[in-house]
């Protein structure tokens, strides 16, 4: 009889656990639950509203002397970049590398953009100055053309103003340009405007470009 009740006993306490353990799995399942989001309401995830975008920011030609010679790369002085030494260039030479910076244009949720610049990176390495700026000169390349205007404001802080203009430039982010209070007045009623623009070309594939302004055409 003693058994039959210990059977009986463990029996309700196995039940028991089997159905903590199954309404455990089912609140699970109703935490990862998403809603679909409506392609007619115009709102999107969280994720969807944060990208993320690789661009080029900026090419310069520098100086250096090669270093140590490692297999068929070369170490270039003063920064010991590594470089392939397709040039069979010696220890000692004199020689210019065309070098990158890349941006990570992170753009967050109200707008605003938040920019992570890398370090310095060889790309080539040249034996002759007006070679390398050859090559520079087609990643880098000055335009003059008209953007959208997103407006213009001024600030006051005790009697004194500032003014300013906020653009969209072709790569689709705003930037913010400190202006005077005559160019403020000029722009005050205008959506479009012509500036100068610096496009930095991606050395990997040309048609990845960041735009930069470089001033206003008068």
């Amino acid at each position: 009889m003693n058994r039959i009740l210990l059977f009986i006993i463990f029996g309700l306490i196995l039940f028991g656990a089997l159905y903590s353990i199954g309404n455990l799995f089912d609140n699970d399942s109703q935490v990862f639950e998403t809603n679909p989001v409506s392609s007619s309401s115009g709102t999107v995830s969280e994720a969807e509203t944060n990208t993320n975008n690789t661009l080029p920011w900026d090419y310069r030609v520098e100086e250096g002397t090669v270093g140590d010679l490692i297999g068929g790369d070369m170490t270039v002085l003063p920064d010991n970049l590594l470089l392939p030494n397709d040039e069979n260039y010696a220890t000692g030479d004199k020689i210019w590398t065309l070098q990158y910076m890349n941006a990570q244009m992170d753009v967050l949720e109200n707008g605003s953009n938040q920019v992570h610049l890398s370090s310095w990176k060889g790309i080539k390495s040249y034996k002759s100055l007006e070679t390398a700026e050859k090559d520079l000169m087609e990643l880098k390349v000055q335009i003059k053309t008209e953007v959208d205007l997103v407006g213009v404001y001024k600030t006051e802080f005790e009697g004194e103003y500032r003014y300013f203009a906020i653009l969209t430039l072709p790569t689709g982010h705003d930037i913010k340009q400190p202006i005077d209070e005559e160019r403020y007045n000029s722009l005050k009623e205008k959506k479009t405007v012509e500036v100068y623009l610096e496009e930095i070309h991606s050395y990997t594939n040309y048609d990845l470009a960041m735009a930069k302004f470089r001033g206003w055409v008068e």
